[in-house]
């Protein structure tokens, strides 16, 4: 853990333990180990908040970082760029590539940025073009998929992609991705209205939205649970949507839903454990809230 952290993790520690001893027992997290590595995880969590604050919307940014000709070029930079620009769509566009691609740890953008760079070839597959010709893209991507997917290039999907293919034509191949992706938003069709569409359906309450949006994505190709996710959390905390994560997508099978049973009930191998997390959880709580809570002394369960 950072030095820096130490304060605010004893203040989490010990709202912890006073949760433990007079609200609802934690006994997944009692072991000093496993504690451990629970605070470990929520820190982890909380810098990836603060860094979209800290070292992105509050900085002056390079305009490189939206440029795919440039060595510098940052999907997240450039959305947050494009969105001081007006450019709203383009900004959203920008996230999805980031979530579609990921982050290699050594290769870091390349991928997000041969595909959106169109492998240097003096055009862009920004917007104004995908939305367009999503079929002109397919085909275009099943020409260079070769040169795109050879060994040695740099170009890797992030940890959390590492299953996703670069393939024009399967139903999961990055070609269906892009262009379901376009359906969904529907041109027409801004992602402006893509949003005020759901709040007609839902009204303003930014935890039904999340929850709206969340469920519909369902139509893009390859975005699973954790895809949806960070792809609509990141349009939030860059102030992109008038959204947030609100209820608790455990409940699914997933390995939320395996955390919550260790940290709940001590043990994750019972459809009676599952059965009581959930029950605790009461399938409302936020998501946010062990990180913004437990910071406060408020842990809400």
């Amino acid at each position: 853990m950072r030095p820096k952290d130490q304060a605010e993790a004893a203040r989490i520690n010990a709202a912890l333990t006073s949760f433990h001893n007079t609200k609802r027992p934690l006994p997944g997290i009692q072991d000093a180990a496993r504690r451990a590595v629970f605070l470990e995880q929520l820190f982890e969590s909380i810098h990836r908040v603060r860094y979209i604050t800290r070292g992105v919307l509050e900085r002056e940014l390079d305009v490189r970082r939206a440029n795919p000709a440039s060595d510098l070029f940052d999907p997240i930079k450039g959305a947050a760029i494009r969105a001081k620009q007006g450019q709203h769509d383009e900004a959203c566009w920008l996230v999805f590539l980031s979530v579609h691609f990921g982050r290699h740890r050594w290769h870091g953008w390349q991928y997000a940025r041969d595909v959106y760079g169109a492998l240097g070839n003096g055009s862009r597959w920004d917007w104004v073009r995908i939305r367009t010709e999503p079929e002109a893209f397919r085909r275009w991507l099943a020409a260079n998929q070769g040169t795109l997917g050879q060994k040695g290039s740099g170009r890797i999907f992030g940890s959390h992609r590492k299953y996703q293919s670069i393939d024009a034509m399967k139903p999961n191949g990055t070609g269906s991705a892009f262009v379901s992706y376009v359906n969904w938003v529907h041109p027409p069709r801004t992602h402006a209205g893509l949003m005020e569409n759901a709040v007609d359906q839902v009204g303003n309450d930014p935890r039904e939205l999340f929850g709206l949006l969340y469920q519909n994505m369902d139509s893009v190709a390859s975005f699973g649970r954790t895809a949806k996710f960070d792809y609509l959390t990141m349009l939030g905390k860059l102030g992109l949507a008038p959204h947030h994560a609100g209820k608790s997508l455990s409940g699914r099978g997933d390995r939320p839903t395996e955390g919550c049973q260790v940290i709940v009930v001590g043990r994750n191998n019972s459809n009676r454990s599952k059965h009581q997390s959930t029950r605790r959880l009461g399938g409302e709580t936020r998501c946010s809230d062990w990180g913004r809570n437990a910071g406060t002394g408020r842990l809400a369960m």
